[in-house]
């Protein structure tokens, strides 16, 4: 089989087979974090794989085997061999423009996404207060300011960015005991600090890339789901599970505007179920096992581009 040929039948096992054995997984309810690793590293190799399909279509003679120097080319990370500066250009432009589509879109979600949150913001200036000692106790560590809003909805969520806000509800206010409302903005500081909002552009950005990719489709799903369990986790390192599944369930009718990232932003039911019955999560070493290979999955297409049979 060429190196061609394999990285195609790459690209469908990625593009196509991973994504749907990764859905009927249970594991990655049990380690979120490492889970959303994997699906970052699957569509990093789609990306990298496609780039190097580019590549050898455009150089299909030129795989070399002189050393170091023969490995680079095979890779399409140097070009020798005499070639001229139009004919470099021309064998560099496509897996460049492969690579540049998504990083084009990861851009422009991330550029469409700031301008809202500054509109969303302008709003809030004019309509919430700041939030009362209680949830500005439970923020202030991170130096994040909590406002509210006169709306009878229960509703918390939260704005990332420079001006990150964590945004209540008088609704909220009003159905939530000291407890719960403690562990909702926990959950909500674990969002901006881990910045999830730059997780979820990377993953909508691929999915607009490339329409129509079970991939990308599944990921954006999936993600926003284990991103809301890995701030699940995080927040009942300090605060009671039972408080959460409270919580959540409260303001489970109230959902955040397109720029935030709300509590009750994913199925609901099936968080509350894992807060109140806990699975065993894998063993630290599997899950550290895990996001290694998440993190290794966009240098496998090289196994195929640089094998001594690739085209």
């Amino acid at each position: 089989m060429t190196g061609t040929a394999g990285l195609v039948g790459y690209l469908l096992l990625v593009g196509l087979v991973v994504p749907a054995l990764l859905r009927r997984a249970s594991w990655p309810q049990r380690a979120p974090g490492s889970a959303v690793l994997v699906w970052l590293g699957l569509m990093l190799s789609f990306v990298t794989a496609l780039g190097l399909v580019a590549h050898h279509l455009v150089e299909p003679e030129r795989h070399l085997h002189t050393g170091l120097l023969g490995f680079l080319h095979a890779c399409g990370l140097v070009h020798v061999g005499g070639l001229g500066l139009s004919a470099a250009s021309a064998a560099v432009l496509p897996p460049a423009a492969v690579l540049g589509w998504p990083l084009g879109w990861y851009g422009a979600v991330l550029l469409r996404a700031r301008r809202a949150r500054l509109e969303h913001l302008a709003g809030l200036e004019l309509v919430a207060r700041p939030a009362g000692a209680e949830a500005v106790a439970a923020v202030a560590v991170g130096r994040v300011r909590a406002v509210v809003v006169e709306h009878g909805v229960p509703a918390v969520y939260c704005l990332p960015g420079r001006r990150r806000r964590i945004v209540l509800t008088r609704g909220a206010l009003d159905v939530l005991s000291p407890e719960q409302l403690q562990a909702v903005l926990a959950h909500e500081h674990a969002h901006l600090t881990g910045r999830h909002h730059l997780v979820r552009a990377a993953v909508e950005a691929f999915a607009r890339a490339f329409p129509g990719l079970p991939l990308g489709a599944a990921a954006r799903v999936e993600t926003a789901a284990l991103l809301e369990m890995a701030a699940d986790d995080r927040a009942v390192r300090r605060h009671s599970a039972r408080a959460l599944a409270g919580a959540l369930g409260a303001v489970a009718a109230g959902l955040a505007p397109g720029v935030g990232l709300a509590a009750a932003g994913s199925p609901v039911v099936a968080r509350v179920r894992r807060l109140l019955l806990p699975a065993r999560g894998p063993h630290r070493l599997v899950r550290v096992a895990v996001a290694a290979a998440g993190a290794a999955a966009p240098l496998v297409p090289f196994l195929f581009a640089c094998g001594p049979t690739g085209a």
